[in-house]
């Protein structure tokens, strides 16, 4: 079996680590290791049948605010990291996840549209990794695709996206600063655009009126 890694950064922050092959005990080791299994949050807790998650003030406040899921099913029971499939549902990644006007669920998943499962995760990502691709990959299509993925998953915005080198504006700020000004603002875009609609309906975070859950948007 394959080892993983990965490293967190946690402050006053939410952190939702997906892991796939990694050697059996290791992610709870790893955690008890770094002192961080005071943060995770139980799986007992977690929502099922499409319930509602906790706000993250709350999760912040009662300090278990990692998130661990695996794509090991035994791992649920024996290990207590929530089995990714019980509670999301995913597109398929790589080229078959980059058609435009189309977002398949991938092979592991329930239908985008199944709403017992209360996540969405959305892949904007080739099979064959390109840092000089990334710029255009990572712009206006990668919001197209956003708006795909929210009408085959139910009306439902994505609460992930996962994309190749989401920094490449930052890589190669020559390269991609124009091109993005007139294509889209990148993966952050993207991410403002998500969490705009998700928190109160409108094109962009910043555009939400403080207090605001619902379609109050500023100019």
């Amino acid at each position: 079996m394959e080892m993983c890694g990965c490293a967190i950064h946690l402050e006053d922050n939410v952190m939702t680590l997906l892991h796939l092959l990694c050697r059996s005990k290791w992610v709870n080791q790893a955690f008890t290791d770094a002192g961080l299994m005071k943060y995770r949050f139980s799986v007992s807790k977690l929502p099922r049948n499409g319930g509602d998650w906790p706000l993250v003030s709350d999760m912040v406040a009662n300090n278990q605010r990692l998130l661990i899921f695996t794509s090991v099913e035994s791992k649920e029971a024996s290990e207590g990291i929530a089995y990714q499939w019980n509670y999301m549902v995913e597109n398929q990644y790589g080229d078959g996840g980059m058609k435009a006007g189309s977002c398949p669920n991938r092979g592991e998943s329930s239908s985008l549209d199944d709403k017992t499962k209360s996540l969405v995760l959305v892949n904007y990502f080739p099979s064959e990794s390109n840092k000089g691709e990334a710029c255009e990959d990572n712009s206006g299509d990668l919001i197209n695709m956003l708006h795909t993925c929210y009408a085959a998953a139910g009306n439902r915005w994505a609460n992930f996206v996962a994309v190749d080198y989401y920094n490449v504006l930052f890589i190669n700020p020559l390269n991609c600063y124009f091109f993005l000004r007139s294509e889209g603002g990148g993966s952050f875009q993207a991410v403002d655009t998500l969490n705009g609609k998700l928190l109160c309906g409108c094109d962009d975070i910043h555009a939400c009126v403080p207090g605001s859950t619902s379609g109050a948007c500023t100019p």
